[in-house]
Parts: C-alpha cells; structure tokens; sequence
C-alpha cells in the first residue's frame, strides 16, 4: 500500500465513528438494525470503510436480506439478490466489451429494471452510468454522447430510429448498442449491430473487482438544458456519501419497510436520488413506466405505496383529476409525499395535504448540489410556499453581487457547501469556476431566509426583473397570483419596455369554468405588492410550457412575449 492509499485508509477509520453515530441513529429510527443479519453486518462494514457507490449497496443488500423484492415494475419482482447477480453480470460482459474504468455508456429509456442494473453495472467496473432524456433528439442525443465521450448506448427499443441515426454522427457509440426490450409486445428484434441488454445476463460466475474501481465509478446527469445547452454534471461517490445520505434521511419519517414509488424519470436527479435513498434503506422500489396522473393513483394502490418523490406539477395534475376520480382510489398507505425539482406554490401545497393529509416535505436540491433544505408539513402549514430549513451537512450563504452575505430577510444567490457537491462539470471547466466561490457552489437560484429560520426561493437570478430600477422577483409575483382562487398556473417574466427597461408580464391557466379579467387581477396583485411588482400584461394560456422534468420554459415564454428576441 502507498503512502497516499495508507494517509487515505487513515481518514476513513478516523471518520469512522461520526459516520457510525448517524448510520446507527436512522438505523434505529427506520428499523433497520432490527433486520440487520451477520452477513449483512460484514458487507455493511465493508461498504463503511469503502465507498458506498450505489453497486457496492447492492452487494450489501444482497448479503443483508436476498429474498427481499427490491424492484417491482408491472408483473415483474426482482429481489435484491437477483438484482446483484444480475449487476455481476452486466459488469463482466461489459469489461469484456472493453469498457473499463474512466469509459462511459449512455442509458436512454424510460423507467425500467435494466435502467437500474445497467447503471449499477457500469458503476461496478469504474466507469459512468450517463443518464438522457428518453425524449431527445438525434442531434440531442449526439452532443450528450460527445460531450461525455461515451463508448456506447444502452437504449429501449423503440428509440432506435434516434439512435441509428446519432450513431452516423457519433461512430464512437457504435462499439456498445445495447438493445432493451426487443421482444416486449412482439417487438421487431434486435435492430443491426446491436446486443440484446439480455445476452448480457447470459455472463455467469461472480465479477471479480478491480482495486480502485469504487473512486471511478460515478453517474453523469446532464442538467435540463432551460437557458442552453445541458451540461453534464459528475456525481462521484466518495467516502463522504453514506454519511450525508443517512443526515437526509433522519430529518424524514423514512423506513426500511416503506414501499416506494418512481413517476419521475430515472434520468432525473430526484428519482434517481430517492430511489437510492429508499434502497440504501432497504426499501421496495416500484417503477412507473412514465407519470400519468391517474396511474399514478392505481400504482399507489394496486402496491401500497408509502412513499414517493415527485414534482410540483405532478400534484397539480393529479389534484386536477377532481373530486370524483380521486375518490375511487385508496390512497391510505401513503406516508411521505416528497415535492422537489421546481418550487412548489403555497397554495398547492395546501391543498394536496388537505387531500392526502400532512404527509407533505418539500425539498430544495440541484444535481450539482444534492439535496441541501427540507421543509416538512408543519413548515408548509405555518409558512407556504418555504423550501424549509438547512439539512445538517449543508452550509448556505445568500450573496450579493458583490460577494457579500445579506441580512436575514434580503434576497441573495444560495449558495451551497456540503459533501454531495459534484465534481464539476463535465468537460466545462469555466462553468465549473463560474458556478463556485470559495468552495461553494450555486446554480443561480435566487433565496432569502426568514427570522424562523426557513428558507424561499424568490426565482433564478437570470430570471430577475428591473423595471425602473427596482428589482422585482418573479417567485414573490407568481406567490401572490397563485393564491387567487381562479388561478391554476402562473409564470411571471420581464420583457423589455422602452420607459422602464423592463416590465412585468404574467402568463396565466386559468381554473377550469373561471372568468377572469386583467383589470381584477391587476387589482389582486396592487392590493399586496409595490406598483412595479404588478404586472402590466396578463397572458392567457391552457397550459404552460414545461421541459420533461416539470420545469417551466421561460425562455419560450420571452421568446412568445417579444419575437424579436
């Protein structure tokens, strides 16, 4: 051993005790130590002293409870036993593929076992799981797979005409074609120059890690791409993880027995992040193919889900099913409802635990930054629309232009320090340096933090409005716009105006049967807000226009408001 691998073993027995106290304390708290087994024991105590990549959990999972279902996807069981068989599998046949440490393979499907065992595969050699829309484009997929130098594509079969076609721009992914789901539904079979994602399983005998692999392997989620081109940010897995997971964890009523369900893609960072939450746990994990709203009731109940993470705009559309359909289904299993990924309006919270009940957390994270506040019901109640409070691990500044931190109760750029932060971004090391300051990290989102402690976000800082010198932050106009009772969606943007440089427009979805006019909603917002807060132009719209991942697209709305732009 070297000095280097001699000073690093060191710090990890030194860390040892402080990671063992919150292990042993959501241990307790979940149930889990009362499941714990004597192989189950020794695996977990490998994975404390080694670094907990999600490949390495299984192991432990696999030694800890192997008859247990770990992945449930329609009539599919897969026990956690099975599922590390099969890990083993995918990682030998794909060393012998040639992808080793440092390599990288792009996943493209929608939520499925393969999407889980193929990543944690990967991740066993030492190499990226790299996760992309199952929606892109050829010319999407071709600068994913560029940009991450991937050496294949792991996809489901009814991309294959996007595939084929990036595979003529980018002959480097030619190497891997991994077919997935060829023969569901007596599909066409394995298209040319492809592998079926099950000839891979044909592998037998245990995969036989390399020292090191563990400190290589990692996932690349490229972020949603709303301004620009996405960027690719690298989530490693150091000594550090298991710790700061575990933080997250104590401050939620999560459980080892807890059965929980992905809508949101698996190329998302939120299903992604509580699905392997929820395994590290012990948990059962159900997939939803993709979100429809009223599936999404069926799977709570056909499997008797307790728990699920989901964006606001998810809520909104299964509240909007109506009274009517939302009773025929039972909802009763349903312990924890996690809402992240895009602000979640003060009113729609309200009313989504008026109709499941305070089981309601609100999460505040990014891909870069993992998860940083958590605001559990109780702050929602007293306080709608907060992101909650600081998660132990996490440091927070609210900054200034200048760099300065501002007074509680001022509006600054959040910025983050805790262990989960990224490696950077992916072949982009100017926005890796643009995004840090003096070792913390931001992604432009816009806070303040009030005098009980509680965070809100106020909007992106790009997104910021000056109209006659004075800044208005479109989060606090849309807060008020959304408590109007015929108001169902709003978006506020400033678009340019020749008297004040910039004026605000709102961009409205109205509640079904509801007359509005501008006028009364002008008068709404000036009875609560400053005058160059009010909007002076309202747009009606039936929807608003949103990326995969619930975010609203600003820049389409600007583009709309002034098509000179």
């Amino acid at each position: 051993m070297n000095a280097s691998a001699l000073r690093d073993l060191r710090q990890r027995l030194a860390d040892l005790p402080g990671t063992l106290r919150v292990v042993t304390r959501v241990a307790r708290q979940s149930g889990m130590l009362w499941e714990l087994t004597v192989p189950g024991l020794r695996a977990s105590v490998g994975a404390l002293v080694g670094t907990p990549n999600p490949a390495v959990m299984y192991r432990v999972l696999a030694a800890s409870k192997p008859d247990v279902p770990g992945i449930l996807w329609h009539d599919e069981v897969l026990t956690f036993g099975e599922i590390d068989t099969k890990i083993d599998r995918v990682a030998t046949a794909m060393k012998r593929r040639g992808l080793g440490r440092k390599g990288s393979l792009v996943f493209m499907m929608k939520n499925r076992p393969e999407f889980v065992i193929g990543g944690a595969g990967v991740a066993r050699v030492g190499a990226a799981a790299v996760s992309v829309s199952w929606r892109s484009t050829a010319a999407e997929l071709g600068y994913l797979a560029e940009n991450c130098g991937a050496s294949g594509v792991c996809f489901e079969a009814p991309f294959w005409p996007i595939v084929e076609e990036t595979a003529k721009a980018v002959p480097a992914i030619r190497k891997n074609l991994i077919v997935v789901g060829s023969s569901d539904h007596g599909g066409a079979g394995v298209p040319p120059g492809c592998v079926r994602f099950e000839d891979l399983l044909e592998e037998r005998g245990a995969f036989v890690e390399e020292g090191g692999t563990e400190e290589s392997a990692a996932v690349v989620i490229y972020t949603s791409g709303t301004t620009g081109k996405p960027k690719g940010a690298v989530r490693k897995f150091p000594r550090d993880t298991l710790p700061a997971a575990m933080r997250f964890v104590a401050e939620t009523p999560m459980r080892v027995d807890d059965i929980h369900l992905v809508p949101c893609p698996l190329y998302h960072s939120t299903a992604f992040a509580f699905m392997t939450l929820s395994h590290m746990l012990g948990g059962t994990v159900v997939l939803m193919d993709e979100f429809k709203p009223e599936a999404l009731l069926e799977h709570v109940q056909r499997f008797g889900v307790t728990t699920m993470a989901v964006v606001p705009t998810m809520l909104h559309r299964v509240l909007a099913l109506g009274p009517e359909v939302l009773a025929r289904y039972n909802t009763r299993s349903l312990r924890i409802i996690f809402s992240g990924g895009a602000p979640l309006p003060g009113p729609l919270a309200i009313d989504v635990m008026n109709q499941f009940g305070d089981i309601l957390y609100n999460f505040y994270g990014a891909t870069e930054t993992g998860l940083v506040t958590l605001g559990s019901p109780v702050d929602l109640r007293a306080a709608p629309g907060t992101i909650g409070r600081s998660i132990p691990g996490n440091e927070i500044r609210l900054l200034d232009d200048a760099g300065k931190e501002v007074p509680r109760g001022q509006v600054g750029e959040l910025y983050v320090r805790n262990k989960l932060l990224v490696e950077g971004y992916h072949n982009d090391d100017a926005a890796t340096r643009a995004s840090m300051r003096e070792g913390f990290f931001s992604v432009g989102d816009l806070g303040r933090q009030d005098r009980d402690g509680r965070y809100f976000l106020e909007g992106r800082k790009r997104d910021m409005i000056i109209s006659g010198g004075v800044n208005v932050y479109p989060a606090e106009v849309e807060g008020v716009l959304e408590a109007h009772p015929g108001i169902a969606e709003v978006a506020v943007v400033g678009v340019e105006d020749a008297e004040w440089g910039e004026r605000v427009r709102a961009f409205v979805v109205k509640k079904p049967g509801t007359e509005l006019e501008p006028g009364d909603l002008k008068a709404w917002v000036r009875q609560r807000l400053a005058g160059a807060k009010v909007p002076r132009d309202f747009v009606f719209l039936p929807a608003l226009p949103r990326n995969p991942t619930g975010k609203v697209l600003k820049r389409d709305l600007r583009v709309w408001a002034d098509p000179h732009t």
